[in-house]
């Protein structure tokens, strides 16, 4: 039969120069030998941190952690695109009930995390909340597990995202947390990071 064409191809990983480890619109990976076609995807040479891969007839150099978008792929899904500061943080210019709030993207924070004042701010009636103390950097502080009704960045726009509003400790800047960032693709390229929305 004839191998289903590539749609987003990824690679995950490589293997001396012997394989490579791919991912196949967002699926789970797969080891894929050189001169060896898996689903329209064939491998034709690793070395290092990239791989040349033939898609469509052709070649391609995809280096670790890189998206290609195969002639197949899926439209174009809700993404947003951020530039990292010098310090190398990446500042997402938002909207929280369609009121906007600036965060920064941090993997480190298990739920979007908003100060008080900014969660007044957006409406958010954070003191009906399930009260715990969290500990951040400056020490504990008492924090209120909230649902966010709409958050977006850029193109993506989710719903019911949890969220921890915190008496104190925290600046004027949100955290972007994994109840965000776990419904989302992340790719960072050099100072660029893309988020695109799962499905």
């Amino acid at each position: 039969c004839t191998p289903a064409r590539a749609g987003e191809v990824a690679l995950i990983g490589v293997i001396g120069d012997k394989a490579a480890v791919l991912a196949l619109d967002g699926g789970d990976p797969k080891t894929v030998k050189v001169g060896q076609n898996w689903n329209g995807v064939t491998v034709v040479a690793v070395e290092k941190e990239r791989a040349t891969v033939e898609i469509d007839g052709k070649r391609r150099v995809l280096v670790l952690g890189q998206h290609y978008r195969g002639a197949s792929a899926a439209p174009d899904r809700q993404s947003a695109t951020l530039a990292a500061d010098p310090r190398g943080h990446f500042f997402a210019e938002a909207s929280v009930n369609d009121v906007p709030m600036r965060f920064v993207v941090d993997t480190g924070a298990s739920v979007v995390v908003l100060s008080a004042a900014d969660a007044s701010r957006l409406g958010v009636d954070w003191r009906q909340g399930p009260r715990r103390m969290i500990q951040t950097a400056n020490g504990a502080t008492a924090g209120y597990l909230v649902k966010l009704d709409k958050v977006k960045v850029g193109d993506i726009e989710l719903t019911n995202v949890d969220a921890t509003v915190l008496e104190q400790g925290l600046g004027a800047v949100g955290l972007l947390g994994m109840s965000f960032l776990n419904r989302v693709e992340m790719q960072r390229d050099g100072q660029t990071m893309t988020l695109i929305r799962r499905f």
